[in-house]
Protein backbone atom coordinates (compact mmCIF):
# COMPACT_ATOMS: atom_id res chain seq x y z
CA UNK A 1 0.00 0.00 0.00
CA UNK A 2 1.06 3.40 -0.54
CA UNK A 3 0.11 6.76 0.72
CA UNK A 4 -1.07 9.59 -1.86
CA UNK A 5 -0.11 12.83 -0.93
CA UNK A 6 -0.27 16.67 -2.14
CA UNK A 7 -0.38 20.22 -1.38
CA UNK A 8 -3.94 21.83 -2.08
CA UNK A 9 -2.35 25.20 -1.37
CA UNK A 10 0.84 26.37 1.06
CA UNK A 11 1.06 30.16 1.88
CA UNK A 12 0.80 32.50 4.26
CA UNK A 13 -3.02 33.10 1.91
CA UNK A 14 -4.18 29.49 3.25
CA UNK A 15 -2.78 25.80 3.72
CA UNK A 16 -4.37 22.54 2.99
CA UNK A 17 -2.55 18.90 3.11
CA UNK A 18 -3.71 16.15 1.71
CA UNK A 19 -2.75 12.89 3.01
CA UNK A 20 -4.53 9.50 1.70
CA UNK A 21 -4.78 5.52 0.71
CA UNK A 22 -7.20 4.02 -1.47
CA UNK A 23 -9.76 4.06 1.11
CA UNK A 24 -9.31 6.97 3.36
CA UNK A 25 -7.65 10.65 3.23
CA UNK A 26 -7.17 13.48 6.26
CA UNK A 27 -6.82 17.10 5.35
CA UNK A 28 -4.01 18.50 7.73
CA UNK A 29 -5.22 22.20 7.99
CA UNK A 30 -7.99 23.60 5.91
CA UNK A 31 -6.91 27.22 5.05
CA UNK A 32 -8.71 28.09 2.03
CA UNK A 33 -12.36 27.73 1.25
CA UNK A 34 -14.94 24.84 0.72
CA UNK A 35 -14.92 25.69 -2.73
CA UNK A 36 -11.40 25.86 -3.31
CA UNK A 37 -10.88 22.45 -1.88
CA UNK A 38 -13.42 20.91 -3.64
CA UNK A 39 -12.10 22.36 -7.05
CA UNK A 40 -8.76 21.21 -6.69
CA UNK A 41 -9.67 17.88 -5.36
CA UNK A 42 -11.58 16.94 -8.35
CA UNK A 43 -8.73 18.57 -10.79
CA UNK A 44 -6.12 16.39 -9.19
CA UNK A 45 -9.31 13.40 -9.72
CA UNK A 46 -9.11 12.30 -5.77
CA UNK A 47 -12.50 11.67 -4.40
CA UNK A 48 -13.51 14.02 -1.70
CA UNK A 49 -15.24 11.30 -0.47
CA UNK A 50 -12.61 9.55 1.09
CA UNK A 51 -11.41 12.41 3.49
CA UNK A 52 -12.78 11.28 6.49
CA UNK A 53 -11.06 14.09 9.06
CA UNK A 54 -9.80 17.54 9.22
CA UNK A 55 -6.46 18.08 11.73
CA UNK A 56 -6.20 21.34 12.77
CA UNK A 57 -2.05 22.65 13.68
CA UNK A 58 -3.01 25.90 15.22
CA UNK A 59 -5.65 29.07 15.12
CA UNK A 60 -3.90 31.30 12.61
CA UNK A 61 -6.26 32.02 10.23
CA UNK A 62 -4.01 30.74 6.71
CA UNK A 63 -4.95 27.58 8.34
CA UNK A 64 -8.45 26.97 9.67
CA UNK A 65 -10.58 29.86 7.20
CA UNK A 66 -12.35 26.37 5.36
CA UNK A 67 -12.66 24.31 8.51
CA UNK A 68 -16.19 25.05 9.34
CA UNK A 69 -18.17 25.22 5.99
CA UNK A 70 -15.89 22.03 5.30
CA UNK A 71 -16.63 20.07 8.09
CA UNK A 72 -20.31 21.37 8.66
CA UNK A 73 -21.01 20.31 4.41
CA UNK A 74 -19.19 16.79 4.31
CA UNK A 75 -20.22 15.89 8.32
CA UNK A 76 -16.46 14.81 9.52
CA UNK A 77 -14.57 14.77 12.56
CA UNK A 78 -12.66 18.26 13.00
CA UNK A 79 -9.17 17.46 15.49
CA UNK A 80 -8.12 20.27 16.92
CA UNK A 81 -7.40 21.08 20.70
CA UNK A 82 -9.46 23.31 22.95
CA UNK A 83 -6.76 26.40 23.11
CA UNK A 84 -6.78 25.90 19.42
CA UNK A 85 -10.63 26.03 19.07
CA UNK A 86 -11.15 29.07 21.15
CA UNK A 87 -8.25 31.44 19.79
CA UNK A 88 -9.46 30.78 16.49
CA UNK A 89 -12.46 31.54 17.58
CA UNK A 90 -14.40 28.90 14.95
CA UNK A 91 -18.13 28.26 15.49
CA UNK A 92 -18.27 24.24 14.96
CA UNK A 93 -20.90 21.75 15.06
CA UNK A 94 -20.09 20.35 18.77
CA UNK A 95 -20.41 16.52 17.90
CA UNK A 96 -18.02 17.26 15.01
CA UNK A 97 -15.00 18.30 17.48
CA UNK A 98 -12.84 15.92 18.60
CA UNK A 99 -9.70 16.64 20.95
CA UNK A 100 -6.25 14.91 20.35
CA UNK A 101 -3.51 14.76 22.32
CA UNK A 102 0.37 14.73 21.59
CA UNK A 103 2.07 12.20 21.20
CA UNK A 104 -1.24 9.79 20.90
CA UNK A 105 -2.12 8.63 17.42
CA UNK A 106 -5.25 9.01 16.00
CA UNK A 107 -6.68 6.17 14.08
CA UNK A 108 -8.32 6.98 11.13
CA UNK A 109 -9.58 3.29 8.91
CA UNK A 110 -5.72 2.24 8.35
CA UNK A 111 -4.41 5.89 8.74
CA UNK A 112 -2.41 6.86 12.22
CA UNK A 113 -2.05 10.66 12.79
CA UNK A 114 0.00 11.43 15.32
CA UNK A 115 0.67 15.29 16.62
CA UNK A 116 3.36 16.66 18.19
CA UNK A 117 4.14 20.67 19.74
CA UNK A 118 5.89 22.46 17.66
CA UNK A 119 7.72 26.29 18.10
CA UNK A 120 5.48 28.95 16.86
CA UNK A 121 3.56 31.70 17.80
CA UNK A 122 0.09 30.37 18.48
CA UNK A 123 -1.72 29.20 21.38
CA UNK A 124 -1.34 25.31 21.43
CA UNK A 125 0.69 24.47 17.76
CA UNK A 126 1.54 20.92 16.21
CA UNK A 127 2.82 19.04 14.01
CA UNK A 128 1.55 15.68 12.57
CA UNK A 129 3.00 12.37 11.27
CA UNK A 130 0.72 10.63 9.13
CA UNK A 131 1.64 6.73 9.51
CA UNK A 132 0.10 3.90 7.37
CA UNK A 133 1.48 0.29 7.47
CA UNK A 134 5.10 2.18 8.36
CA UNK A 135 5.05 4.59 5.55
CA UNK A 136 5.39 7.58 7.22
CA UNK A 137 4.80 11.61 5.67
CA UNK A 138 5.56 14.50 8.15
CA UNK A 139 3.45 17.98 7.72
CA UNK A 140 6.18 20.72 8.98
CA UNK A 141 5.46 23.79 8.55
CA UNK A 142 5.16 27.14 10.78
CA UNK A 143 8.14 26.23 12.90
CA UNK A 144 10.56 28.61 14.48
CA UNK A 145 13.25 26.45 14.89
CA UNK A 146 13.80 22.80 14.03
CA UNK A 147 13.87 21.83 17.46
CA UNK A 148 14.92 17.93 18.79
CA UNK A 149 10.69 16.92 18.24
CA UNK A 150 10.79 17.91 14.68
CA UNK A 151 14.42 16.02 14.02
CA UNK A 152 12.95 13.02 15.42
CA UNK A 153 10.54 12.71 13.74
CA UNK A 154 11.93 14.15 10.42
CA UNK A 155 14.42 11.09 10.27
CA UNK A 156 11.96 8.37 10.22
CA UNK A 157 9.85 10.23 7.37
CA UNK A 158 9.58 8.56 3.76
CA UNK A 159 8.32 12.17 2.69
CA UNK A 160 7.49 15.11 3.98
CA UNK A 161 5.96 18.96 3.89
CA UNK A 162 9.00 21.41 5.21
CA UNK A 163 8.30 24.62 5.81
CA UNK A 164 11.17 27.07 3.25
CA UNK A 165 9.34 30.37 4.25
CA UNK A 166 12.31 32.73 3.49
CA UNK A 167 15.26 33.65 2.40
CA UNK A 168 17.79 35.41 5.02
CA UNK A 169 18.95 38.44 2.54
CA UNK A 170 15.42 38.93 1.27
CA UNK A 171 13.57 39.40 4.53
CA UNK A 172 16.42 41.56 5.84
CA UNK A 173 17.10 43.99 2.97
CA UNK A 174 12.96 43.58 2.33
CA UNK A 175 10.21 46.44 3.11
CA UNK A 176 8.91 44.48 6.26
CA UNK A 177 9.30 46.23 8.94
CA UNK A 178 11.94 45.56 11.75
CA UNK A 179 8.97 44.20 14.30
CA UNK A 180 7.70 41.73 11.83
CA UNK A 181 11.22 40.63 10.39
CA UNK A 182 11.97 39.83 13.75
CA UNK A 183 8.66 38.45 13.92
CA UNK A 184 9.37 36.09 11.33
CA UNK A 185 13.26 34.84 12.32
CA UNK A 186 12.71 35.36 16.30
CA UNK A 187 12.89 31.12 16.92
CA UNK A 188 8.84 31.29 17.33
CA UNK A 189 8.02 31.97 13.56
CA UNK A 190 9.38 30.55 10.38
CA UNK A 191 11.82 28.56 9.31
CA UNK A 192 14.08 30.15 6.68
CA UNK A 193 16.07 28.47 3.58
CA UNK A 194 19.37 27.80 5.20
CA UNK A 195 17.59 26.59 8.17
CA UNK A 196 15.48 24.15 6.26
CA UNK A 197 17.89 22.84 3.88
CA UNK A 198 20.49 22.13 7.18
CA UNK A 199 17.98 20.09 8.64
CA UNK A 200 17.62 17.92 5.06
CA UNK A 201 20.80 17.20 4.65
CA UNK A 202 21.70 16.36 7.89
CA UNK A 203 18.65 14.75 9.40
CA UNK A 204 16.92 13.05 5.87
CA UNK A 205 16.93 9.72 6.03
CA UNK A 206 18.43 7.25 3.72
CA UNK A 207 14.44 6.30 2.38
CA UNK A 208 12.79 9.87 1.98
CA UNK A 209 11.81 9.81 -1.43
CA UNK A 210 10.11 13.43 -1.99
CA UNK A 211 10.60 16.88 -0.03
CA UNK A 212 7.43 19.14 -0.58
CA UNK A 213 9.17 22.51 0.10
CA UNK A 214 6.31 24.46 1.91
CA UNK A 215 4.96 27.91 3.11
CA UNK A 216 7.31 30.22 1.01
CA UNK A 217 6.82 33.74 1.64
CA UNK A 218 5.62 35.68 -1.21
CA UNK A 219 7.51 38.42 -0.56
CA UNK A 220 10.60 37.05 0.82
CA UNK A 221 11.36 33.91 -0.93
CA UNK A 222 11.73 32.50 -4.49
CA UNK A 223 9.97 29.18 -6.02
CA UNK A 224 12.96 29.33 -8.72
CA UNK A 225 15.46 30.39 -5.78
CA UNK A 226 14.16 27.79 -2.84
CA UNK A 227 14.43 24.82 -5.83
CA UNK A 228 17.78 25.39 -7.38
CA UNK A 229 19.40 25.39 -3.72
CA UNK A 230 17.64 22.41 -2.43
CA UNK A 231 18.01 20.37 -5.94
CA UNK A 232 22.30 21.05 -5.56
CA UNK A 233 21.38 19.02 -2.19
CA UNK A 234 18.77 16.18 -3.35
CA UNK A 235 20.92 13.15 -3.80
CA UNK A 236 17.72 11.90 -5.43
CA UNK A 237 14.72 13.30 -3.40
CA UNK A 238 12.10 14.50 -5.50
CA UNK A 239 12.12 18.19 -4.35
CA UNK A 240 8.52 19.86 -5.61
CA UNK A 241 7.56 23.68 -4.62
CA UNK A 242 4.12 23.69 -2.98
CA UNK A 243 2.75 26.49 -4.18
CA UNK A 244 0.57 29.40 -2.65
CA UNK A 245 -2.10 29.41 -6.07
CA UNK A 246 -2.84 25.96 -6.68
CA UNK A 247 -2.49 22.32 -6.12
CA UNK A 248 0.46 20.27 -6.80
CA UNK A 249 -0.05 17.07 -8.73
CA UNK A 250 -0.51 13.51 -6.45
CA UNK A 251 2.44 12.07 -5.19
CA UNK A 252 2.52 7.98 -4.68
CA UNK A 253 4.93 7.52 -1.42
CA UNK A 254 5.94 3.93 -0.77
CA UNK A 255 8.33 1.94 0.54
CA UNK A 256 10.08 1.54 -2.83
CA UNK A 257 12.11 -1.44 -1.56
CA UNK A 258 13.70 -2.15 -5.64
CA UNK A 259 13.03 1.77 -6.62
CA UNK A 260 15.44 4.43 -5.87
CA UNK A 261 14.83 7.51 -3.96
CA UNK A 262 13.03 10.18 -5.74
CA UNK A 263 11.63 7.88 -8.66
CA UNK A 264 8.31 7.15 -7.14
CA UNK A 265 5.58 7.57 -9.66
CA UNK A 266 3.30 10.91 -9.49
CA UNK A 267 0.50 12.46 -11.46
CA UNK A 268 0.62 15.89 -11.98
CA UNK A 269 -2.87 18.36 -11.97
CA UNK A 270 -4.91 17.65 -14.87
CA UNK A 271 -5.76 20.97 -15.00
CA UNK A 272 -2.04 22.13 -15.84
CA UNK A 273 0.75 20.33 -15.94
CA UNK A 274 3.35 22.56 -15.77
CA UNK A 275 3.34 25.39 -12.53
CA UNK A 276 4.37 28.91 -12.73
CA UNK A 277 4.88 30.79 -9.54
CA UNK A 278 3.92 34.55 -9.31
Amino acid sequence: MSLSITSLNSGSNGNCYYVGNSTEAVLIDAGISCMEIEKRIRRLRLHIEKIKAVFVSHEHTDHISGVPMFIKKYQVPVYITADTLRHGKLKLEKKLIRPFKAHEPIIIGSLAVTAFPKLHDASDPYSFIIDCKKIKVGVFTDIGTPCKQLIKHFKKCHAAFLEANYDEQMLEEGSYPYFLKNRIRGGLGHLSNRQALECFITHRPSFMSHLFLSHLSKNNNSPQLVEKLFNNHAAGVKIIVASRYEETGVYHIGQSNNVPPGTGNHYTSSSQLTFSFA
